[in-house]
């Protein structure tokens, strides 16, 4: 009867652990396109996306529901199954209204900084994030048993995703250090300290950069010098191969952000947080948010159509897969739980497009800003502009009360001017934004994105096809399908195999995780579930 009592215990405790995964990896790839996947598909070995694609499951149509489309929306979003309007983070940096200057999305003059650094690179918490994460419900789920930890080379990507109540976040330096800020502990862990001491990223500068694969794989890509490129780290021309060691002579070891080893030397660093955190080794599920972010450095330099951008992705194939395998061995097949996401897309390069005949070209919002004061005072007499970024216009209402102006005429004057612009396609007002009507998708993407305490009395819709940057490399930030279409893809524990066309929104990650193991929905999300993994 005491042996019946014993299995019957173990078997209770088994079958208990597998209501949740050991561990969850949330990997978002910064600035990835659904259709990477697509494209460079023939050149992917089979055990890194494709082995996700083959054996998980793929939504082919998921998509970001707001403007802006940034890097720090786009992970606050992914882990709080909200929008910027309800968590807060509305751009990567931004003019906030309440403050009167610009606001960086993680700043905290606060706290102190960990780890060998320059100038406030540590400087950083979550404490600008108004709503709780995936990752914060699952230390509150776990009575705060389980692990959270967040890794990425930018200080957004790890601090975000990792939460309020993360055990760690750790970001890259330029001195070639992993730093993290004392809001999380009051000294870097001696496995952090022993893996910087390593100097690890000296091995892939030494090594330098070259194709990965023959010249004859990239033929999806433009010759190796192309005028939509630009230059990395000002070479005389962009082109392979590049000597990183002469780079890094004349810089600091931030140039490791702008190669695909940016992405593999993190790689490294996930592993020997799984080892030394000793995460998904028993039946508390832990957590480990990893943000690949040279995707976006290489892809903002050199535009989607690069060879260095596909060599990238090549090469980001083959961490991906030498990280899956390492998880089968430390965690075990079956045992954790993968999805794969990105934090925006991007456009094509504007004058790329240009000279294939599309009527668009690309904006300097400086310039955009400038025509605004130019209008003010040629109209006014006295600038009543603020800032001009992220589309919004900002205007000085103190100025305008002084003058006792009335401000919906002087608002009306500024929205004219700007629908008079070539490239504008519409401005919406704060009041229209904030009392849109259902079926105005873009008014609504805007709506989605605007935090009435920060953001601009103006925003400004580009033209599709527009780009507010330079004439080389790409960017995003629209609502324009080219900006929202992420990959999403799951694989793992509780993950059957399948795909998806229906259009889904990537609000809908973090409550879909949170009912996959039995997790309190994130408080400001709108809990829709992505219900094709529920079948």
């Amino acid at each position: 009867m005491k042996n019946y009592a014993l299995i019957l215990l173990i078997v209770s405790q088994y079958l208990f652990s597998q209501q949740r995964p050991k561990l969850v990896v949330g990997i978002v790839v910064d600035q990835m396109r659904m259709e990477y996947l697509y494209r460079f598909q023939n050149d992917f070995s089979e055990t890194g996306f494709k082995r996700i694609m083959n054996n998980g499951f793929t939504f082919h149509n998921t998509h970001f529901n707001y403007m802006p489309t940034y890097t720090a929306p786009g992970h606050a979003s992914i882990y709080t199954g909200a929008t910027p309007a309800v968590h807060g983070i509305i751009s990567n940096e931004w003019f906030s209204r309440t403050k009167g200057k610009e606001r960086y999305c993680t700043e905290d003059g606060s706290v102190t900084v960990l780890g060998e650094h320059t100038s406030k690179e540590g400087l950083m918490s979550p404490k600008n994030l108004l709503a709780t994460t995936m990752t914060d419900e699952l230390r509150l789920g776990t009575n705060f048993k389980g692990k959270v930890i967040g890794l990425s080379i930018k200080d957004r990507g790890a601090i975000l995703p990792a939460g309020h109540f993360a055990n760690w976040a750790f970001w890259y330096s330029k001195t070639g250090n992993f730093i993290s800020s004392n809001y999380y502990g009051e000294k870097l862990p001696g496995w952090v300290v022993d893996f910087n001491a390593k100097k690890g990223y000296m091995n892939y500068i030494n090594q330098g950069w070259n194709l990965f694969k023959p010249v004859t794989t990239y033929n999806e890509s433009d010759p190796d010098d192309s005028p939509y490129e630009g230059k990395l780290y000002a070479v005389e021309k962009p082109v392979f191969p590049y000597d990183l060691k002469a780079m890094y002579q004349k810089n600091d070891a931030g140039v490791l952000r702008s190669t695909p080893f940016g992405n593999d030397y993190l790689a490294d660093f996930a592993k020997a947080a799984v080892a030394n955190e000793n995460l998904g080794q028993d039946t508390v599920t832990d957590f480990l948010a990893i943000s690949f972010s040279s995707t976006d450095y290489v892809g903002h330099i050199l535009g989607p159509r690069s060879m260095e951008l596909q060599d990238t992705y090549l090469r980001l194939d083959k961490t991906l897969s030498d990280f899956l395998s390492y998880l089968d061995s430390t965690v075990g097949k079956d045992q954790y739980m993968v999805f794969v996401t990105a934090d925006h897309a991007c456009s094509e390069n504007a004058a790329f497009l240009h000279d294939q005949k599309y009527n668009v070209t690309n904006l300097d919002y400086k310039t955009i800003e400038a025509g605004l004061k130019e209008f003010s005072i040629a109209t006014f007499g006295v600038d009543l502009v603020l800032n001009y970024s992220n589309f919004n216009v900002y205007l000085d209402t103190s100025k305008i009360k002084e003058k006792q102006w009335n401000y919906k005429d002087v608002e009306q004057q500024f929205k004219t001017y700007l629908l008079a612009q070539d490239h504008v396609k519409t401005v919406y007002t704060q009041d229209e934004v904030e009392h849109f009507c259902a079926g105005d998708y873009y008014k609504e993407m805007v709506a989605r994105g605007y935090d009435v305490h920060e953001n601009g009395q103006l925003v400004v819709l580009d033209k599709p096809g527009y780009i507010e940057y330079g004439r080389t490399g790409t960017s995003h930030g629209t609502p324009y399908a080219y900006d929202t279409h992420a990959p999403l893809l799951f694989y793992g524990w509780g993950i059957r195999k399948g795909e998806s066309h229906e259009k889904r929104y990537i609000t809908q990650i973090a409550p879909t995780i949170c009912q996959k193991i039995s997790l309190t929905f994130p408080n400001g999300s709108e809990c829709e579930v992505l219900p094709e993994l529920f079948r």
